[in-house]
């Protein structure tokens, strides 16, 4: 029989199970492998990631690519009067905040890089030290590490978990329900196999992030055509009660 680690919970075994079970249909379903969606160095995608903190997508694009017209290289943006970058990234919200934040992050950066730095150097260290390197640097969470590390050119396979992500996979009871996004990083990551390519690693997130935008809504979740209803105790319990069905809304 096999054992689970005196360190893992005793349901382990079934959530792993259940994780690679979800992952399988949902890839399936959405048509994985998915193409990486981003080409930036890691350093640019550090930035891209703490301007897309709370901001939609289009709002976020916006926001990065007049930082970029505007200020041509990461040591201009640290340097600039910081109401300068502030009207740069405005399409994103709270840029009172992002700013000095960004301006932080960049200083800490060259700091510890004793000069400009690209965070190329990351490509040979161990995952988990690479987010521990990046995730010491204040303002900078599991999300923002895990993006800088899997999105960018580095394509290491750090997963990061965003709300979609996280609402599918409290749905599905793979992480408990008070179990909050950041630290649902470690749980979720714990789930896959230790020897997942970082194409492995971004499949599953874009096929649970589809899921939450495509079927499993925040509100009225489109839970009787889920592929993956018979692992999901929340939708089951809801598909139980006809009087608490909706009628869904496709956002696609």
């Amino acid at each position: 029989m096999e054992t689970i680690a005196p360190n893992l919970p005793p349901d382990f075994a079934i959530r792993q199970a259940k994780a690679l079970l979800v992952h399988e249909r949902l890839c399936a379903e959405y048509g994985a492998p998915f193409r990486f969606f981003s080409s930036k160095d890691p350093l640019s995608e550090l930035i891209s990631a703490l301007l897309s903190h709370r901001t939609r997508n289009q709002e976020s694009h916006k926001a990065y690519q007049q930082l970029v017209a505007r200020f041509p290289t990461w040591e201009e943006v640290r340097d600039a009067p910081t109401e300068e970058v502030q009207a740069a990234i405005s399409p994103c919200t709270w840029p009172e905040q992002k700013a000095p934040r960004i301006q932080a992050v960049l200083r800490e950066v060259s700091t510890r890089c004793d000069g400009p730095c690209d965070l190329e150097f990351l490509a040979e260290v161990p995952v988990t030290e690479a987010r521990a390197w990046l995730e010491s640097i204040p303002g900078v969470g599991p999300k923002t590490s895990a993006a800088t590390l899997l999105f960018s050119t580095l394509r290491l396979p750090a997963m990061p978990v965003d709300s979609h992500h996280h609402r599918v996979a409290q749905r599905l009871a793979l992480i408990g329900p008070k179990v909050g996004t950041e630290a649902a990083h470690a749980l979720l990551s714990e789930l896959l196999p230790p020897d997942w390519s970082a194409q492995e690693v971004y499949d599953h997130h874009e096929a649970l992030m589809f899921h939450g935008q495509k079927c499993c809504y925040f509100s009225a979740p489109a839970c009787q055509r889920c592929v993956v209803l018979d692992q999901c105790p929340f939708g089951q319990a809801r598909m139980g009660d006809a009087h608490s069905l909706e009628p869904a809304t496709s956002t696609t």
